[in-house]
């Protein structure tokens, strides 16, 4: 399953955050609650963490980008969907395409 990594809310830190720098490279493995990528705003320094334990596929958001409270900054694949389409490929092997 993909999972979406939204920029949080910050308490009294307005709604943009400029992307600092990522911890993890795309096709890394993470665990849930792993720091991502460090945030600045005009007030603080802070974190975003992985919502869910999966593999980092996709940045959104590169280092010195502006990125508002909601957006998207980087996509997660947990091992369910890994899992499930294996189980899919095994299903359609097994399948007999030449039976009429």
């Amino acid at each position: 399953m993909r999972v979406e990594v939204e920029l949080p809310e910050v308490e009294d830190n307005g709604d943009e955050a400029t992307v600092s720098f990522w911890y993890v490279e795309e096709d890394e493995e993470v665990e849930e609650g792993e720091d991502l990528v460090e945030m600045i705003t005009e007030k603080t320094t802070f974190n975003v963490t992985a919502p869910v334990s999966g593999r980092l596929v996709e940045i959104l958001a590169q280092e010195g980008d502006a990125v508002k409270v909601g957006d998207i900054v980087a996509i997660l694949e947990t091992e369910e969907e890994e899992e499930e389409e294996e189980e899919e490929e095994e299903e359609e092997e097994e399948y007999d395409y030449d039976e009429e």
